[in-house]
């Protein structure tokens, strides 16, 4: 046995036995550079061999060999999953485990492998079953672009008994198709999935030097945002959220989850944002089955937008996922971007493309050398020179002697192996020779290398050509299924429930959410911030506890929201013990957090003496007692706090008295000073704004309103609330004018006719009921639609159908019908077949004198709606007999009782 030190292990001696029987204790044994080798081989060999794919066919060794596994078992029929875990095991040095999870993974991608069976669901995070019940079979597109035994190269197995592929020739982009994960030692891999469709067209924009935009495609699909998606590297980031849509006032549905997420994971965290108190909801139900189906029933008095933002800051309805784009390429990891990984794939798709070629054409020139050799060698009778050799030697010699003079006929130059060839031909099919035959053969051989020689030439156009048959072969049904958007910045104060009471204790200066024996301030969140006013003119923002010292002699508390300018504080304070009285307004837009700051000039002994909070910068008439004082004869006056600009809340305000102030009441409630608020439709993101992003919709105050009008037949009305979430098929958006007049070209399902009608919006309603105005028909659906004065319509005629030409026909629709009810049916445009129902330019329309004029509406999406042209076996244009219209369904709208509590929101002190 050799003498072999053992690494690491220094100062080793055996255990020393006493006299006793004792084992006295062994020395420190120092352990130095066993790991040292030993870790780095492990790490090396993970990385390379388990968690990362290779560059060149974007797998995994497992996925390898699995796939590898599959075509030596491949008849067309599906194998048992048992039976494929088993033939893998061949060449992957691991248990079948890790094999069945690789394989049930891969099916599920939904690219390589055909199914059959329980494969689990992505959806809902159900498992696939046992392998023994469960088949697959490699799909039309792997045999079509992963295997090729001539291109490929290949390795031992890791116990020499097989040979496996080092990595199979993929001419495809499946590492981006696909996406993978793995976690290795010290590295990690994290590469999201793309669009099918969308990679093939980038990759023809690589080959003709074009510029293209590639970003993730989830199965699950969702929206996402991919504005900092740094292609695919480290440091990059996307938001993925849930698609969530209102049903009705209380109910919102999800039809659609965030990748990497299921319908229980995300159950689950609403559920716990639920318990916590960040929103409210009265019961969610999972009807998940082939598609996504999530119903959330609200609590009483929740808003569903509200609830929405809440749904995407405090649960799993909004993940962001970093992506983490490391490959293996000639065997090391790097990190490469998504575009230079696509880059690579294009370029090794088209050197496999050409080194194919070349085999096929090698291949061709055999065919076409043989050929020639055998027709030489059958028409000229050489084999008759054969008949005297009596050695094998002589009959080789005597053929090539007699195929000598033929030589400069072919490509190349007559080998041994030739003449084997041609000794084995069969008696039987020299006597069948075609000469005609063989010409006809040697021919379609030569046309086919001219063929093989082209796309040689033209490498460029034959791969462009490839990826355009393989998206026109198996593109279809793989449409993109995530939703590229922008989202805004959900601020989680602004939406979260407000489950908790504000209380205070004025007299001790305490405020919280226990103090329940105490006077109640409002409703909040245990997120939110509190802004409290004290009687000496201090003033500091706090956070929501369940009980804090916020200071004496408090004039005023209440939720804190941030870069709010629209509440304004009216304010008249002393300044000093006895010095003069000032007035001020002025807003609260931010402050830091438990800093203490004042409203007066700093004086001590400063005094509050009247205080309002006003939401919407209203500005009361007030008015003010002074004490009495010999020579003041006049010991009352009135003040507007409307003459006062409204300034930041440092300013020391204007001197409103020098005299003493007895008492000051409100004498006259007050009207907003602050102008209409101008809003704009951001349609990138969906959502209001008043940054000025996207189209200007007006200036909107008190209970000015929004209209949307959807592509499914209906519209609604909307406040202007910033928190508003718009219908995904909404095709018009502007600020509601009850003078509007809506023109809509629909088709009526059950008299297979086309319809015209005219209606105004009826603003009684109600705000967020959706109100049909296409019929209550579901097949029913909106053609066209019209908000000019004075619109026409064109119909073009189909003449195929009539079996004759009709002249178009062009309809001016406020002669055509009235102005009627949104509930009206309208009038029919005609029942001849047609090509064509589109409004085209309108006549003008003159104001009237003191009219105001409408607004320009915004057109969500396109600047034209949709058209929908549909040939249908229609009639004549309607007659005069003929009835318009239905009468308009008056359902009577339920009024909200209102809470009878006062305003919290404003608050007076008066002193006496």
């Amino acid at each position: 046995m050799n003498d072999i030190e053992e690494p690491g292990i220094e100062n080793f001696e055996e255990p020393k036995t006493s006299a006793s029987g004792t084992v006295e204790s062994h020395k420190t044994i120092h352990l130095s550079g066993m790991y040292e080798n030993w870790f780095l081989d492990y790490a090396s060999y993970v990385i390379l061999e388990r968690a990362v794919p290779d560059l060149k066919d974007g797998l995994k060794p497992v996925q390898r060999r699995i796939l590898h596994a599959m075509r030596n078992l491949d008849d067309g029929r599906y194998n048992k999953v048992a039976n494929i875990i088993g033939h893998t095991m061949q060449y992957h040095p691991h248990g079948d485990a890790s094999i069945g999870d690789a394989l049930v993974q891969l099916g599920q991608k939904d690219i390589l492998i055909d199914m059959q069976g329980n494969w689990g669901n992505i959806l809902t995070g159900d498992s696939a079953a046992a392998p023994r019940y469960i088949e697959a079979r490699l799909s039309k597109l792997a045999n079509d672009v992963v295997f090729n035994p001539k291109t490929t190269a290949w390795k031992s197995s890791y116990d020499g008994r097989n040979k496996e592929p080092v990595t199979l020739p993929v001419k495809f982009p499946l590492l981006l198709a696909q996406g993978v994960e793995g976690i290795a030692v010290g590295l990690a891999s994290k590469i999201l999935p793309h669009n099918f469709n969308e990679l093939l067209d980038a990759s023809v924009n690589i080959l003709r030097n074009e510029d293209f935009e590639l970003y993730p495609d989830f199965p699950t699909g969702g929206l996402a945002d991919v504005s900092k998606y740094n292609d695919g590297l480290r440091g990059g980031r996307i938001r993925i959220r849930a698609k969530i849509s209102q049903v009705d006032k209380k109910t919102l549905t999800i039809t659609e989850i965030p990748f990497g997420t299921t319908t229980t994971s995300l159950i689950e965290s609403i559920v716990t944002a639920n318990d916590k108190g960040k929103i409210k909801i009265k019961k969610i139900d999972d009807n998940t089955a082939e598609n996504v189906e999530i119903l959330i029933q609200l609590a009483p008095n929740v808003s569903p937008d509200q609830t929405i933002d809440a749904l995407y800051a405090f649960t799993d309805c909004e993940i962001s996922v970093s992506p983490n784009s490391c490959v293996i390429d000639e065997g090391k990891p790097r990190f490469l971007g998504v575009r230079l990984i696509l880059q690579t794939s294009v370029e090794n798709t088209v050197a496999l493309l050409k080194s194919e070629l070349e085999i096929r054409k090698e291949e061709l020139l055999e065919q076409w050398h043989f050929s020639s050799l055998e027709k030489i060698f059958i028409e000229k009778r050489i084999y008759r020179k054969i008949e005297e050799c009596e050695t094998w030697e002589a009959v080789i010699e005597a053929i090539d002697k007699g195929l000598k003079p033929y030589r400069k006929l072919l490509h190349r130059d007559i080998t041994q192996d030739d003449i084997l060839k041609l000794t084995e031909i069969k008696i039987k099919r020299i006597s069948k020779f075609n000469s005609n035959k063989a010409d006809e053969i040697i021919n379609g051989i030569e046309l086919e290398i001219d063929e093989v020689n082209n796309h040689l030439e033209h490498l460029i156009d034959y791969a462009v050509n490839y990826f355009r048959q393989i998206k026109k072969k198996y593109g279809a049904g793989r449409e993109r299924k995530t939703e590229l958007r922008n989202f805004d910045v959900i601020e989680a104060t602004r939406v979260a429930a407000a489950t908790q009471k504000l209380y205070v204790n004025r007299e001790e200066g305490f405020a919280g959410t226990t103090l329940r024996k105490d006077e109640y301030v409002c409703d909040c969140s245990d997120i939110d911030d509190i802004i409290v006013f004290r009687e000496d003119g201090t003033f500091l923002v706090t956070k929501v506890a369940a009980k804090i010292f916020v200071g004496h002699n408090i004039v005023y508390i209440n939720v804190f929201q941030k870069n709010d300018d629209r509440t304004i504080y009216n304010v008249i304070f002393r300044d000093g013990k006895k010095g003069i009285a000032r007035v001020k307004r002025f807003a609260v837009t931010g402050m830091m957090r438990d800093k203490e700051y004042t409203l007066t000039k700093g004086t001590e002994n400063s005094k509050i003496l009247y205080f309002t909070a006003n939401p919407n910068g209203e500005a009361e008439v007030v008015k003010i007692f002074l004490k009495p004082k010999p020579k003041l004869r006049k010991l009352t006056f009135e003040y507007d706090f409307s003459q006062l600009e409204i300034k930041g809340k440092g300013s020391q305000g204007n001197i409103i008295t020098k005299q003493g102030i007895k008492s000051i009441i409100k004498r006259e409630e007050g009207v907003s000073t602050l102008g209409a608020r101008d809003l704009w439709y951001d349609d990138t993101v969906k959502r209001l704004n008043t940054e000025g992003r996207g189209k200007h919709l007006g200036a909107f105050k008190s209970d000015d309103k929004i209209l949307t009008i959807q592509q499914s037949g209906f519209y609604k009305l909307m406040n202007y609330d910033l928190s508003n979430h718009f219908e995904e098929d909404m095709i018009v958006i502007e600020k509601f004018n009850p003078d509007r007049v809506i023109s809509a070209v629909y088709f009526e399902t059950s008299s297979d006719s086309y319809y015209l009608k005219r209606f105004r919006i009826e603003g009684d309603n109600g705000v967020n009921k959706k109100i049909d105005f296409i019929g209550e028909n579901p097949e029913n659906r909106l053609v066209n639609l019209s908000l000019d004065r004075l619109p026409r319509i064109q119909i073009v005629y189909d003449p195929k159908t009539n079996k004759k030409e009709i002249p178009e026909l062009i309809l001016n629709a406020d002669e055509f019908i009235g102005i009627k009810s949104p509930k009206a049916k309208g009038k029919r445009i005609t029942t001849k077949a047609t090509l064509k129902i589109e409004f085209i330019e309108p006549l003008p329309f003159n104001e009237p004198e003191g009219d105001t004029k409408e607004a320009e509406p915004v057109i969500s999406g396109e600047d034209e709606i949709m058209q929908d042209i549909v040939p249908d076996d229609l009639s004549e244009i309607q007659t005069a007999g003929e009835p318009e219209e239905e009468k308009p369904v008056i359902v009577p709208v339920k009024k909200e009782k209102r809470k009878e509590a006062g305003d919290d929101s404003v608050k007076q002190m008066e002193l006496f």
